[in-house]
């Protein structure tokens, strides 16, 4: 059965980006996040601009810069229902997507997926649960049609 998924879009930073909203239009964004979901789940993807980014992550991670994705999960337990904000940061996901030699839609694609597994209760603070993320997560990208977010292009 496939998990169902309630999502709320919220893009503040469209005017300034609106090249990023072109290619995240609802649809996609529920299918990358619907092929990541191992349960039900009722989700809010919010795209912001370097200052909000900076400030949501100073105020609940007191790291004083922007990062691409925050993920806010809501369960208090495993048996509470999947819920959460996944805020990603346009700038900040756009500048790594050149760095790294990326299409700007394989990256948003990888850190939607990223995101909603933290929703999950996934994490990637110890080794090994970083090594089994990252394998979800390379999984979900190569059924998705993207290629290994973990494997540098060339």
């Amino acid at each position: 059965m496939t998990p169902r998924l309630t999502l709320t879009m919220q893009f503040p930073a469209a005017k300034a980006f609106p090249s990023h909203k072109a290619i995240l239009p609802r649809a996609t964004v529920a299918r990358w996040i619907k092929a990541a979901l191992f349960a039900d789940a009722e989700l809010t993807v919010r795209f912001v601009d370097e200052t909000e980014g900076r400030m949501l992550n100073r105020t609940y991670r007191q790291k004083d810069y922007a990062t691409n994705v925050l993920t806010f999960a809501y369960a208090e337990s495993e048996d509470d229902p999947v819920a959460g904000d996944l805020i990603l940061c346009c700038p900040v996901v756009e500048r790594e997507a050149a760095e790294q030699g990326k299409p700007l839609a394989a990256h948003y694609a990888h850190l939607i997926v990223h995101g909603t597994l933290h929703a999950q209760g996934y994490d990637h603070e110890v080794e090994s649960e970083a090594h089994e993320m990252e394998s979800i997560e390379t999984d979900i990208m190569q059924s998705l049609g993207f290629s290994d977010p973990y494997v540098p292009l060339t």
